[in-house]
């Protein structure tokens, strides 16, 4: 019933949000330092990454084909990020490697937002279901407690009848002038407490 709060930093909520951003920045900052180091308009550095972008392209669509989104998604990603690299390493401007990363940066987060909402989706479910029951067990709770405590007072008022039945007769016996025999022959109903008694 009592779960901690739990307060996240903001930079731990905001860090999947600049995940996508981070990584296409990473890509090109990687390709520009290898064309730097002689990647620049190498034909065979350029037909390396093409061949490593299509043959992750081809993992990602067989992934696909076996049921594994997730794994496939990241073989599609694997291959966009080699292809910008490729092409931010290859080429000798800055121009067409900014534009390249600023697209694949939309298009990280348009997957990716895709993603988050779905998450969202599954975290307001999964809260929804946990508060409906935490509903329904307060109310067995209340539901029990509430026959708990008729149950005890049931037995405190059928424990406390005899107990004042029986102080009122020995309260009785013991006034002064009273007389078992005389009730007896006026007809009233016979006390057995009271003969013992005697």
């Amino acid at each position: 019933m009592n779960e901690p709060i739990v307060v996240r930093h903001w930079l731990t909520a905001a860090a999947p949000k600049a995940a996508p951003a981070v990584a296409t920045t990473t890509v090109l900052a990687l390709a520009r330092i290898w064309n730097a180091n002689g990647a620049e308009h190498s034909v065979g550095n350029a037909a390396l990454m093409a061949v490593l972008a299509a043959g992750a392209a081809a993992g990602g669509v067989s992934l696909a084909r076996a049921g594994e989104p997730v794994l496939a998604a990241t073989g599609y990603a694997v291959s966009g990020s080699l292809a910008l690299a490729g092409v931010a390493g290859y080429s000798d401007g800055l121009s067409l490697p900014v534009l390249l990363w600023a697209l694949a940066t939309v298009l990280a987060y348009c997957f990716a937002a895709r993603h988050w909402r779905q998450d969202r989706r599954d975290a307001l479910d999964h809260e929804r279901h946990v508060s409906e029951r935490r509903e329904e067990r307060a109310h067995v709770e209340r539901v029990e407690t509430i026959r708990a405590t008729a149950q005890i007072e049931v037995a405190r008022a059928g424990g406390a009848y005899p107990e004042q039945l029986a102080a009122a007769l020995v309260h009785r016996a013991a006034l002064p002038g009273f007389d078992f025999t005389a009730l007896e022959s006026a007809g009233l109903p016979e006390l057995p407490t009271a003969r013992e008694d005697r």
